[in-house]
């Protein structure tokens, strides 16, 4: 029997809304999908910057099998938050053998843990799909900035000191690295790249670290005005990952 086909929006900005999703994962279920290549494809980068015991969040776990692999590999404390309903259910059910793997459904902006609850904050993907409405990632709206500033602070209240923000994405240092270097996360920025044809990124933010100048004034610049030319980068279009994100670049 031919596998049912996997939905697609009309426009890349459903990619925002919770209906989308929920639909999306009825279809799916807790059929394993992975943004950006599986665990295999960054396990020594991301290992790295594991270490056995800790306490880890994964932020938009969507029905990646990412956790799962994490756990069979020895990290039995894994928090997994999704705000659809319907995935964290199909999810708690795949896994329901696996008692170190967690499930709620929660908002990345309302996180409702207690400050410090985590060694480590993991988001792969999950910050690309809600901006995915930029048009020009030069210039980025309020809107968007202050979504990604809800989550940020978020991530950075519940991580204890010398604790871990991993950020795994497409996006570019030029882009993202301006939205993580503010001054009051408190935290350290380095970055790694992975894959082969074509490079994904690996954003490593250290609590209690100090930026870099040259960090600090990419920070800075996400607050000047608009610019009226922005630079212009050549596009690579990579396969099976969404198209990404229905063809968009951030």
């Amino acid at each position: 029997m031919e596998a049912p086909r996997r939905q697609r929006p009309a426009s890349n900005a459903r990619y925002r809304e919770r209906g989308f999703w929920d639909a999306r994962y009825e279809q799916e279920g807790a059929e394993p999908t992975e943004w950006f290549g599986g665990l295999e494809s960054f396990r020594e980068q991301l290992e790295a910057e594991l270490k056995p015991g800790d306490r880890i969040l994964v932020l938009g776990c969507g029905n990646s099998a990412l956790s799962y692999d994490l756990f069979q590999l020895g990290y039995t404390d894994i928090t997994n938050i999704d705000y659809s309903a319907v995935c964290i259910a199909s999810m708690r059910d795949r896994y329901a053998h696996c008692s170190g793997l967690h499930w709620a459904v929660m908002d990345a902006r309302f996180l409702t843990f207690m400050d410090g609850s985590f060694d480590v904050v993991l988001e792969k993907g999950f910050l690309d799909s809600i901006m995915v409405e930029e048009k020009d990632l030069w210039n980025v709206s309020q809107e968007a900035k202050i979504l990604l500033d809800q989550v940020l602070t978020e991530v950075a209240r519940v991580l204890q000191p010398r604790g871990r923000f991993i950020s795994i994405t497409f996006a570019q240092p030029h882009f993202r690295k301006r939205h993580y270097a503010q001054r009051a996360y408190n935290w350290s920025i380095q970055h790694i790249s992975y894959g082969r044809d074509f490079h994904y990124f690996l954003y490593v933010m250290k609590k209690g670290g100090a930026l870099s100048p040259s960090d600090l004034a990419l920070g800075q610049s996400l607050h000047r005005h608009p610019s009226s030319s922005s630079p212009v980068f050549s596009s690579l279009q990579e396969p099976d990952c969404e198209n990404y994100l229905f063809n968009i670049q951030l």
